[in-house]
């Protein structure tokens, strides 16, 4: 049995600009997934940067607070429940409009590789 806490995973600033803690990842972690897992976080009135995985999609499942979603030409509001799928090699970003935190699940498949992200600044 493999159990983490998430309010112990170290939080970093990941290259698009979000607060992360990866709670799950075959490369770090003794579990045999195809995907990693994150829980990410985007201050009120912040953003995250544009960016792309070249070889892995996305799912992003939000936690709490509301935002709007962009991937390549398309543009919806999300909230809390919204499930939103980010095809591989797809330019997005997501951004917060509400007044408190945006917390929300990234599921990377296959896992997340730094070497695999594109990041428009």
């Amino acid at each position: 049995m493999f159990i983490k806490e998430v309010d112990k995973a170290k939080e970093i600033t990941a290259g698009d600009g979000t607060r992360i803690r990866e709670i799950l990842s075959p490369k770090s972690d003794p579990v045999s997934t195809r995907y990693s897992l994150a829980l990410a976080k985007i201050a009120p009135g912040g953003k995250s940067h544009t960016h792309k995985l070249q070889s892995s999609s996305e799912v992003y499942i939000i936690l709490e607070g509301s935002g709007i979603m962009h991937i390549e030409e398309e543009v919806r509001a999300v909230r809390r429940g919204s499930v939103i799928y980010i095809p591989k090699g797809a330019f997005q970003f997501i951004e917060n409009d509400g007044d408190g935190e945006l917390m929300f699940y990234c599921i990377v498949d296959p896992p997340w590789d730094q070497g695999d992200e594109v990041v428009m600044v």
